[in-house]
């Protein structure tokens, strides 16, 4: 009744187009021709409609996954009442498109790359003689992100790291996998859930390591050696942020995790002078299926204060028990800290390890009596005893600038949102405090670099790195060396 309405007040609004008409006609006429075009309105409508109806049916995606022509991404969204999933009765070769993120795209995919050349005094690069090179050219990580807002509560993301990709061999160093992924539970700011794996967060830089925010090439040595990042376990937990006060911030995580791979099948220790802690990590485990090997779990926790903007100060610690039939423990404790103010940026982290029993065999070794000192193991120095205690640091500091000439020479390229770097950092860390020989597990390195962003998102580093104490893992000797390193790192 109510479209009959509205189509009979259309008829009777375009009467006055149509004056000599209207002129020569009785009412009677004209409400007789109004009625007719109103019913043939009507019925054109209606058969408009029925064809609507029909289209919807049959094709329409949220009827059935896999139906129907493919969302344009981007413009439309979920629809309020999304039909269940469930098994079809048809689809056959359309199947593979039954799924819904077909017919609601919610997904965002994303991520980086790097690329550098570096140039050494020693020859300490790879290569297939042994001896190693002295140059040259690596494009180290290349990282997709894929993020997705699954409903207002539930997230997901993922980073899938694939490192020195032009390699195929995994033997020669290729390395795909996953660095984290996840599924987040938002319940308050205060408290939300988080399962998956996780990125260990011991340390900041464990968690904030992608190459476009790092001013530097290379990563610290206390967060590559000490703090083995990127570190990540499989595991469940909760994050969330408090407001201490009107100006200050608490943010803090606590995981229950898989727990670190710390011996080989002969029982031999895979904490090394030589690495540190990297071996230990579960991506590195020597089990086949990477579960626990000892059905123990680590625990980890970090909590960040920051009193004002600018100013952050954090704790961290993680613990788990190493050992596949013992009780040998890795802990690992660390603080960091990021100092920001105007142009200037001081940061820096500490970590302390302790690998409780790594100096002598575990039970259940073969290649050495349980319990008895062992050496022999070390490449620097074969008569000490692997590392159970290690400690290392790292203090850097930033200075953002931009010349006004190179601004008024191309505001472009120089203008808004664009900065130089000048960087000096200094590392130092200790993988064998328990051996104070001449050939300990020292090693330092200053670095001076300059940068520039185009942008924030993308950056062009060059430094110089002079290494007083450093390690040729080619030759197993210690060395003193030094590098030119440039490269350039960008999200995408």
């Amino acid at each position: 009744m109510k479209i009959r309405a509205i189509l009979g007040a259309l008829v009777l609004a375009s009467l006055p187009a149509m004056p000599a008409l209207a002129d020569n006609m009785t009412p009677e006429e004209i409400k007789k021709l109004v009625d007719e075009a109103v019913e043939k309105r009507l019925q054109e409508h209606e058969r408009r409609e029925g064809a609507g109806d029909h289209r919807e049916t049959v094709g329409a995606p949220g009827n059935e996954p896999g139906i129907g022509s493919l969302p344009e991404v981007g413009k439309e969204r979920r629809t309020e009442n999304q039909a269940a999933l469930s098994f079809g009765s048809t689809g056959s070769g359309r199947l593979v498109y039954a799924k819904p993120f077909v017919a609601a795209p919610k997904a965002i995919v994303g991520g980086y790359m790097d690329i550098q050349y570096r140039s050494h005094r020693n020859g300490v690069l790879e290569s297939g003689m042994g001896s190693g090179t002295t140059n040259g050219f690596d494009q180290q990580r290349f990282v997709p992100f894929i993020y997705a807002d699954i409903t207002e509560h539930v997230k997901f993301a993922a980073e899938i790291e694939i490192e020195h990709g032009i390699r195929e061999d995994a033997t020669q160093g290729a390395e795909i996998g996953l660095e984290f992924a996840h599924i987040d539970y938002l319940v308050k700011e205060p408290f939300n859930l988080r399962a998956g794996i996780l990125l260990v967060p011991i340390g900041k830089f464990n968690l904030l390591h992608d190459s476009p925010l790092n001013d530097l090439t290379d990563r610290p040595l206390v967060s590559r050696l000490v703090i083995p990042s990127t570190m990540a376990e499989t595991g469940a937990g909760f994050y969330g942020t408090l407001y201490p006060g009107r100006t200050s911030k608490l943010d803090y995580e606590f995981y229950v995790t898989t727990g670190p791979c710390g011996y080989n099948g002969d029982g031999s220790p895979r904490i090394r002078e030589e690495d540190g802690t990297r071996r230990s990590r579960q991506r590195k485990c020597p089990s086949e299926d990477g579960l626990d090997i000892n059905n123990g779990k680590a625990v980890s926790g970090r909590v960040a204060f920051s009193p004002m903007l600018g100013v952050e100060v954090a704790g961290s610690s993680y613990f788990g028990n190493a050992s596949p039939l013992s009780y040998n423990p890795l802990s690992i404790t660390a603080i960091d800290w990021t100092f920001q103010r105007g142009p200037f940026e001081l940061l820096g982290e500490a970590a302390w390890a302790y690998a409780r029993g790594n100096s002598r065999a575990v039970q259940g070794a073969t290649f050495a009596t349980p319990g008895s000192l062992l050496s022999g193991l070390n490449t620097l120095n074969s008569f000490a005893a692997p590392p159970q205690r290690m400690q290392g640091f790292y203090v850097q500091a930033n200075y953002h600038f931009m010349p006004a000439f190179l601004t008024a020479l191309s505001p472009k390229r120089f203008g808004e949102g664009s900065t130089f770097t000048a960087v000096f950092r200094y590392d130092r860390v200790n993988l064998n405090m328990d051996n104070r020989g001449e050939n300990s597990g020292e090693l330092e390195q200053f670095s001076f670099g300059l940068n520039y962003r185009p942008i924030e998102d993308a950056v062009f580093k060059a430094s110089y790195q002079y290494m007083p104490k450093s390690f040729n893992p080619n030759t197993g000797q210690r060395i003193h060396d030094s590098a030119f390193v440039i490269s350039a790192a960008t999200y995408f």
